[in-house]
């Protein structure tokens, strides 16, 4: 009988290094594992902050909630706005599509209009429905706007305005559905936009995918004089 207790428990002694052999491979596989998940959280969480600082210092998405820029962009399309596009001495040009914030002058939101007068500029429409004098005028040259909506006057409503420096004049493309500077005049700050608090220019449009594709800037401004050198 003891001779039967010893191999018996010598059976025991001998099963214990593969148990502990086992324990070990699984907490160095937990460990393992651990470090992984570990691993996994701190680059998605450096995804996250790589896309934070994107949005907030280069490219900004941005909904179209109305359809004041038809067109040219349509109520949910997806824009991508520059926000780099007037750092390091850049300045807001004729043609360019800028979001703004409106805070104080044209409503507290955020827009996003066609820029058509810069500072100085002396920015004119004659209220007409045909033909040149239907046109907006900019610094006395009349300008063709093929981006206007089907069957849109260019401005139904006359004006005649300076655009002080530092400062935009904006309308919308779907001049008939939009509040822009013309509906502003005689609001704070004169239906101007300071440059000051352009968000970024809408470069891109990103979604729906079958409408995606750049803004460009259209030439049609490219006769324009400078302010000083206006005619007409």
């Amino acid at each position: 009988m003891d001779t039967e207790a010893a191999q018996n428990a010598e059976r025991d002694r001998s099963s214990h290094p593969a148990d502990t052999e086992r324990e070990e491979e699984g907490s160095r596989s937990a460990a393992v594992s651990g470090r992984r998940w570990r691993r996994g959280g701190v680059l998605v969480a450096l995804c996250l902050v790589f896309l934070l600082l994107v949005s907030t210092f280069v490219l900004q998405p941005f909904l179209i909630p109305s359809g004041s820029m038809e067109p040219t962009l349509s109520t949910g399309d997806r824009v991508l706005v520059n926000k780099l596009a007037y750092r390091f001495g850049n300045e807001p040009q004729r043609g360019d599509v800028v979001v703004f914030d409106g805070s104080g002058y044209f409503g507290d939101s955020d827009y996003i209009k066609r820029v058509v007068g810069v500072g100085g500029d002396r920015v004119a429409g004659r209220g007409g429905r045909g033909g040149e004098q239907g046109r907006i005028q900019v610094n006395g040259e009349p300008v063709d706007e093929p981006y206007l909506y089907p069957g849109d006057a260019p401005s139904t409503v006359p004006f005649d305005v300076v655009v002080p420096e530092g400062t935009l004049f904006v309308l919308g493309d779907h001049r008939s559905d939009s509040s822009d500077s013309r509906d502003h005049l005689g609001s704070p700050g004169g239906g101007m936009v300071p440059v000051e608090s352009v968000i970024g220019r809408a470069d891109w449009i990103g979604l729906p995918l079958d409408r995606s594709g750049s803004l460009g800037r259209p030439d049609v401004f490219a006769k324009v004089p400078e302010p000083g050198g206006a005619h007409g």
